[in-house]
């Protein structure tokens, strides 16, 4: 497995931005799947976004297509999460996973809190 340290996480206000970046460690972070979720208290944890090891596809959910983008630099062991364009709905602790293959998430960060003020 490997292991995943998220931060920039915070306090923002409606229609600000916030840039998530998620450290790997190890020497196979590119042979990873990486995915965002995200998870408010009393509720399931959601994907938010993934991406392929070479990073060419990628997926969002539908409430955050066209204003969250994620990415990746194999040679730096991290992903990223852009939030743009932020709700109030959006507020949750955000966790960064890391999968074997497309689906199966079997890494996972401490998470980082992220807080839209309206």
């Amino acid at each position: 497995q490997v292991q995943l340290v998220e931060s920039g996480g915070g306090l923002v206000q409606a229609g600000g931005s916030l840039r998530l970046s998620c450290a790997a460690s190890g020497r196979t972070f590119s042979s990873y799947t990486m995915g965002w979720f995200r998870q408010v208290p009393g509720k399931e944890r959601d994907i938010v976004a993934r991406i392929n090891r070479s990073g060419v596809y990628t997926y969002y959910a539908d409430s955050v297509k066209g204003r969250f983008t994620i990415s990746r630099d194999n040679a730096k062991n991290t992903v990223y999460l852009q939030m743009n364009s932020l709700k109030p709905a959006d507020t949750a602790v955000y966790y960064c996973a890391a999968a074997a293959n497309w689906n199966d998430f079997n890494s996972w960060g401490q998470g980082t809190q992220v807080t839209v003020s309206s």
